[in-house]
């Protein structure tokens, strides 16, 4: 094949879209497959594993490829689930263009705001596939106002257009071509010939001069205004019913770029490298994914050169060497074996060394590495332990190997509240690893709500005093220490002693039992930040006194200041953005309300809402699986931690009343 003859881009959208029906539907009519998949039956080629099977949609962003007339596509189903999307940014580093599938009964959701706006990041052109118009409530025009709304009338602009709504649906007009559109379609071809015109000076002279464009002329600018992001093509439809499809596909073929159009890629020093098939080659690992059969496949996207099968290459990302055995091309879980790769193409490795998702693959040391893959900040988190005694170690090195095949799960030991963190982007996406350890590595976790990792500190000054004697035979041990503690905006510590009364060589004993006391406060047994400390007396003795003594003596002087001081409880607080369809606006004002939140601003954004708080940590444990159920699954958030607040009194009291409860437990 040739590289102006392939067609790479990924088919993106919210789930329940019809995203997967939709490439399933477009396999079959390129005859790539001799019988239609179905999501519902289990025969999708995209969805194909059991774990897929049973949830009835998309977990894995899974390479799909064909031939549809003279054009050989690899495309991309990546997940629409909010929690899945770490894969399908993974993806989406891996296209060339995107399709970014609409429910025309439903309208705009956050996986469509959320696929555009990654798409404009990587300056990707799209399509826009309006599907279920066959759905009861369904309407093209209301749903293309929506996305004219959010990304402008002369961007967003219909290539093909419904001759019904509903059931009455049965074809589609093609805009530029079909002499017989509805009034209502008319205005929308001459917004397709404005923008062809604009898309190039010569175009634009003849259409002002009333000359009429040719059909190469307008297929042209069309290509250059896709091409440039300027023109979005909006193409009505029904998988369901096979409408609309056809026309995209041949669209698919005339308008989005080939591999080589983007002229150059961008390396992660900033430097350009020219896209051709000569040259080194460069590719990039967007997904890992164990096979029962020939053990650990990764997934690459060849964006210049021409890698071959049997081959040595370098992974520019670890400088380890890998040995290329077979190239592997991917449809669904189907696979063939191709002697070479050129840009554009998608294949598939077996058995490398050292691959991991993001590293750059090269046939020379010497090019320069493509840029890292960012990610967002996981949401969700639970406290794990082994359910059987000894597995801790086996768990949490079968969930680091599950994490080199998904970048948005984290296993972490938290450094205050010492709990294993299993993290991730909602309790679905947790529960799927959850099944994945105990169905691949036969490992069974308990689960919990992870501790708040709460601060405390003080609201006046204090003082305190501890002498440190003790005999018994021999040296003893003798100690005096005076501390004075004062809030401050960071921790510092000052010595002010004079005339010799703690020696100099016992003053950093002193600082080290300040340091150690303030890891365990008096109220939670939370670390003890922002006061200054000083110590100004004390007292010492030739022979009984050490270092260990005066560490003893300051921890008691500390505890005593500490107490003086007016100690407080402070709890993290997170920066919060919410992205919302306009109805939930009241359900979700509400709910942040009983979480003790504080709405900051609300903005509009890719036909969302958005609603940026600051919210307690300790009120969001469980916000991903919440806003699932207040927006059926159409919300969509982030967050990161902003600073630490003081906790209300009612509450504050809790948590001490619990901390001392647990002391009490303990002896």
């Amino acid at each position: 094949m040739k590289v102006d003859e392939i067609r790479n881009f990924g088919v993106i959208g919210h789930a329940g879209c019809g995203k997967t029906a939709l490439c399933d539907l477009m396999l079959f009519k390129a005859g790539a497959v001799e019988r239609q998949g179905s999501v519902d039956q289990g025969t999708s080629v995209s969805d194909y594993t059991p774990a897929e099977q049973d949830k009835k949609s998309s977990i894995y962003s899974t390479p799909l490829t064909c031939q549809y007339k003279n054009k050989t596509w690899f495309f991309i189903d990546p997940p629409g689930y909010n929690e899945f999307v770490g894969k399908m940014i993974c993806a989406m580093n891996a296209m060339d263009s995107t399709i970014i599938v609409v429910n025309g009964a439903v309208g705009m959701e956050t996986g469509t705001g959320r696929g555009w706006k990654r798409s404009n990041d990587l300056n990707l052109p799209r399509f826009v596939y309006v599907n279920r118009l066959e759905l009861e409530g369904s309407d093209f025009e209301k749903t293309l106002q929506q996305l004219q709304d959010a990304y402008g009338k002369t961007v967003c602009i219909p290539f093909t257009f419904p001759d019904g709504k509903e059931a009455a649906l049965s074809k589609v007009y093609n805009i530029l071509t079909d002499k017989d559109l509805p009034p209502e379609a008319e205005e929308y071809r001459q917004s397709l010939m404005d923008t062809i015109a604009e898309s190039d000076e010569e175009l634009m002279e003849k259409y002002l001069g009333g000359e009429e464009l040719t059909s190469d002329e307008i297929y042209r600018g069309l290509k250059t205004a896709v091409l440039s992001g300027s023109l979005v093509p909006v193409f009505a439809g029904s998988t369901a019913k096979d409408i609309g499809v056809a026309e995209m596909m041949d669209a698919v073929n005339n308008l989005l770029p080939d591999p080589k159009a983007r002229g150059s890629i961008t390396m992660a020093d900033g430097s350009k490298m020219e896209i051709s098939e000569t040259g080194p080659a460069v590719a990039l690992a967007f997904r890992l994914q164990n096979d029962a059969f020939v053990g650990q496949l990764t997934f690459f996207r060849v964006f210049t050169g021409t890698f071959k099968a049997d081959s040595e290459v370098v992974n520019l990302s670890t400088g380890s060497r890998e040995k290329l055995s077979a190239l592997l091309l991917m449809n669904g879980k189907d696979q063939k074996s191709a002697t070479e790769a050129i840009p554009g193409m998608i294949f598939a490795a077996a058995k490398l060394k050292d691959a991991h998702i993001g590293n750059t693959l090269a046939s020379s040391p010497d090019v320069k590495k493509l840029p890292p893959i960012k990610y967002p900040i996981p949401v969700m988190s639970y406290a794990i332990s082994a359910v059987k005694s000894g597995d801790d170690d086996k768990i949490i090195t079968s969930l680091q190997k599950i994490a080199e095949t998904d970048t948005t799960v984290q296993i972490s030991r938290h450094p205050e509240t010492h709990e294993f963190l299993l993290s991730g982007m909602g309790d679905q996406h947790l529960q799927q690893v959850i099944k994945k350890l105990n169905r691949d590595y036969k490992l069974e976790i308990n689960l919990a709500t992870p501790k708040v990792a709460y601060r405390e500190t003080i609201t006046a000054p204090g003082e305190g005093h501890y002498r440190h004697k003790k005999q018994s035979g021999g040296h003893g041990q003798f100690a005096e220490v005076y501390l004075k503690v004062e809030p401050s905006e960071k921790f510092s510590f000052e010595n002010a002693v004079v005339g010799g009364a703690i020696p100099k060589n016992y003053i950093p004993a002193v600082e080290k039992g300040v340091v150690e006391s303030m890891v365990t406060g008096p109220l939670a047994g939370s670390t003890v930040e922002r006061l200054k400390v000083t110590v100004y007396d004390g007292k010492y003795h030739d022979v009984d006194s050490s270092e260990m003594a005066f560490k003893i003596a300051t921890r008691r002087a500390f505890k005593e200041a500490i107490e003086k001081a007016r100690p407080v409880l402070l709890e993290p607080i997170m920066d919060v953005k919410i992205r919302i369809p306009d109805r939930y606006m009241g359900d979700i004002s509400g709910d942040l309300n009983q979480r003790r939140g504080r709405i900051i601003g609300m903005s509009a954004e890719d036909g969302l809402q958005v609603v940026n708080a600051e919210v307690p940590q300790a009120e969001m444990a469980k916000y991903a699986t919440e806003l699932r159920s207040l927006t059926q699954g159409s919300g969509l958030f982030e967050m990161e931690f902003t600073r630490y607040e003081q906790v209300p009194a009612n509450i504050a009291n809790e948590i001490k009343a619990k901390y001392q409860a647990s002391l009490t437990e303990e002896e």
